[in-house]
């Protein structure tokens, strides 16, 4: 997993737990088949993709209420 991936998404997902559920749930869909949201000139690991997502935009998380 890239550092400066890591930082840029906890910008947008500043809750650590939040962002590593939101990472782990992708990363799994990805390693299920789904396409990639993104586009990268280098070969990027389901991780580093699903960061990238975020990062851009691409995903997002709605909070449930208790």
């Amino acid at each position: 997993m890239r550092d400066d991936y890591l930082k840029e998404a906890h910008k947008v997902i500043p809750d650590a737990n939040i962002l590593i559920n939101v990472v782990s749930r992708r990363v799994k869909q990805l390693r299920r088949g789904a396409r990639a949201l993104v586009e990268s000139l280098e070969k990027l690991a389901p991780e580093d993709i699903a960061l990238r997502e975020i990062i851009e935009g691409k995903i997002s998380y709605e909070a449930g209420q208790d």
